[in-house]
């Protein structure tokens, strides 16, 4: 392996073609910007290495629902799939993934940023790569700000994020205060949800992996939740997820979008954005307990254990997550829409340090904190997860409740009953207590 790593590195450098190794793989991924635009690149990596890529691109809980299908089940659809900080340690501790050890080592493993590679290893190895990473942050319109008369702190708290939602909102002219996300899946609403309540005090589990749901804690976050996008927030909102609150801010009808830090090379682009030079950033709000509402996740590149194209599979992930990935996306697109948040190099390069959300991506990235993600203890990992089997499907259930409640088709206090109660069901049925 380490002999076909400096054949492969040599190849590389002169832009040749691997010949007769040369394979097509298959490609699962999830149809975000950052991943369009790889798919547009993919011809620089056929010319360096000979393979050809054949592209599997789904929506989010599409993605998810795919992948873990064909994993656990050895289908062998996919020779690389897209997934997280969730997937991987879990499948990785069930022999489901193949290790990246085998990268070689102009790849600079420890160039990753710590809280991404910790995220995506298990027993002190990695088996993903971090395309980009990612926290959440507060986006708004500083036009609109400066309108109603306010200034966003560069930590605000949630008070204050009502108060602004509520002095943008301007329904007639469909500009609303705040977009957050509605759309039920764990890694949708169930994600954003999670992190607000995680600043209001609530917890998943008590140490003793009772659910909480129906703590006043959960009650208070997810009743703020609530009255905020019923008064500011877009009708439909409980359709929304990233992809459509994204189009939404470009558009210019948000005042305010709490979501992923990774949205901030979208909003800023004028090809896309109609306020790409009317954008300005905050962390994720908190409500006075220590904790903001901030996620932490990887969308990353593993190999499933069953493939038999793992060299090229490897050789993907290699270009993709590279250092020298970032340069070839900067010299066709700019610094600016560089996979963020999954280099150290990165965040100390002068051209990227003028990148007006780099800082506080990285500052975002580190706010949050997977070990000790709420205010009182807690017996998992994860911020806006817990990093246990069953969280998958306990996340999307409470998701279609919180997503239910949010259309007006159930109430609050409904919602989290029917959370709690389907949530000690599944924790009882795998044992937990």
């Amino acid at each position: 392996m380490k002999l076909k790593y400096i054949i492969a590195a040599t190849l590389l450098t002169a832009g040749a073609t691997f010949g007769a190794s040369a394979e097509t793989i298959t490609i699962a991924t999830v149809n975000n910007g950052d991943m369009i635009r790889m798919q547009g690149l993919t011809s620089d990596f056929t010319a360096k290495t000979g393979h050809k890529v054949e592209w599997v691109t789904l929506e989010e809980n599409v993605l998810r629902q795919r992948v873990t299908t064909d994993i656990a089940t050895k289908g062998g659809a996919f020779d690389v799939m897209t997934i997280g900080m969730y997937e991987a340690p879990i499948w990785a501790a069930k022999d489901w993934l193949m290790s990246l050890e085998g990268l070689p080592a102009s790849y600079d493993k420890g160039d990753l940023l710590p809280a991404m590679a910790a995220g995506l290893s298990h027993e002190g190895k990695l088996y993903a790569a971090p395309f980009y990473g990612e926290s959440s942050m507060v986006m708004y319109r500083t036009d609109l700000m400066q309108k109603a008369g306010l200034k966003m702190p560069d930590a605000p708290g949630w008070d204050f994020i009502k108060k602004a939602a509520l002095a943008m909102t301007d329904k007639s002219n469909e500009i609303y205060g705040i977009c957050l996300r509605g759309k039920a899946g764990w890694g949708e609403n169930a994600a954003f949800i999670t992190t607000l309540a995680n600043s209001f005090g609530a917890r998943l589990f008590d140490e003793n992996w009772k659910p909480q749901f129906d703590s006043r804690e959960w009650a208070n976050a997810l009743e703020f939740y609530l009255d905020l996008m019923k008064q500011a927030g877009p009708p439909g909102a409980s359709g929304n997820g990233f992809n459509e609150n994204l189009a939404l801010f470009q558009q210019g009808k948000c005042g305010m979008w709490i979501d992923a830090t990774v949205a901030a090379s979208f909003v800023t682009n004028p090809k896309d954005s109609v306020v790409a030079d009317k954008v300005g950033f905050a962390l994720a709000p908190d409500a006075g307990l220590g904790k903001r509402a901030n996620w932490l996740w990887a969308w990353a590149l593993a190999i499933p254990a069953g493939t038999q194209k793992q060299d090229a599979a490897l050789d993907f992930i290699n270009w993709a997550t590279s250092k020298e990935y970032l340069e070839l996306v900067a010299s066709k697109e700019g610094w600016a829409n560089v996979p963020p948040g999954s280099r150290t190099s990165l965040y100390m390069n002068p051209n990227y340090k003028k990148v007006p959300f780099a800082k506080m991506t990285l500052e975002s990235i580190k706010a949050a904190d997977p070990q000790n993600p709420t205010v009182k203890p807690v017996p998992y990992v994860g911020v806006q997860f817990a990093s246990i089997p069953e969280w998958q499907s306990i996340g999307t259930a409470i998701g279609q409740r919180f997503s239910a409640a949010l259309a007006g088709q159930i109430s609050a206090k409904e919602a989290l009953a029917n959370a709690q109660s389907l949530t000690e069901r599944e924790m009882r049925r795998a044992g937990y207590y």
